[in-house]
């Protein structure tokens, strides 16, 4: 069953589900707005891949079915504490007739519905999962720790996989691109990344060299001494504004700069 969803609002997006009866969505705690009392509302730790094995669990396998599903629960609960995540979900179902119920991000900026077939995983940066339906499974991917300790946001990444309807939201405005259509390969602001489709190699590179040009670019260029790499063929969606942008911007409308002149490698922005 399609998800029937639509996006509404401009500089601060969000989405109406409409859901049939019986029909399940769920969102990370915090991203609920409003629902029609006909709605139900269940906050629990599992994702639902993990509901699904509870029910199974408690018929066939006993207390060892409801221990290994347990088990499970808290491993999945601890991987998204680790990522920073939120440690429950919020699953909102329709009871009696057609039910409405909203979500939104936490910045200010755009959402987009993604479709997932079942053939294609979805990555995106953390904090970007804003609700799904039942049919989708959201998990934590963590980037090698080379990569993720130079590139900030990618050392973390939200997963889903499944079929149906994923929405996630940015900051500031999007773009989609492929890599294949700029000779496989792009190069982007470590901050700028929402969310890229699984084919797309992603990685972290240095900005220049160690040389007299590469340290301009680091100290004055406001990038730090990274770039994210995205290479090969398919859909990657990419955000105007960053979340550390927006929080320089705001310290500077209050008096209190913590970038500097320089910005890049002299940056104070401890978040």
């Amino acid at each position: 069953m399609t998800l029937e969803q639509e996006i509404v609002g401009n500089a601060m997006q969000m989405v109406v589900v409409s859901l049939q009866p019986g029909q399940t969505v769920y969102c990370e705690a915090g991203k609920f707005l409003f629902k029609t009392t006909n709605v139900t509302m269940e906050t629990r730790l599992g994702g639902p891949s993990d509901r699904g094995g509870q029910q199974q669990g408690g018929g066939s396998g006993g207390m060892g079915g409801l221990l290994r599903q347990a088990m499970g629960t808290a491993m999945q609960a601890g991987q998204r504490a680790l990522a920073g995540e939120s440690l429950a979900f919020q699953y909102f179902t329709s009871r009696g007739g057609e039910g409405t119920v909203g979500f939104a991000g936490v910045l200010p900026g755009e959402m987009r519905a993604l479709e997932l077939d079942g053939t294609r995983a979805w990555f995106a940066e953390k904090d970007a999962f804003v609700a799904a339906e039942s049919t989708v499974d959201f998990g934590i991917a963590f980037q090698g720790g080379r990569t993720g300790m130079s590139g900030g946001e990618g050392f973390v990444l939200e997963k889903f996989t499944g079929r149906g309807t994923v929405v996630i939201a940015g900051a500031g405005n999007f773009i989609d691109l492929n890599p294949a259509d700029f000779g496989g390969r792009i190069e982007v602001d470590t901050g700028c990344v929402v969310a890229f489709e699984e084919g797309i190699q992603y990685g972290v590179q240095r900005v220049g060299g160690l040389n007299r040009q590469g340290l301009m670019n680091a100290v004055f260029g406001g990038e730090g001494l990274s770039l994210a790499t995205l290479e090969g063929n398919g859909r990657v969606i990419l955000q105007s504004l960053t979340i550390e942008g927006l929080a320089n911007a705001l310290k500077k409308a209050q008096g209190g700069d913590k970038q500097g002149p320089t910005g890049g490698l002299f940056s104070t922005h401890a978040g």
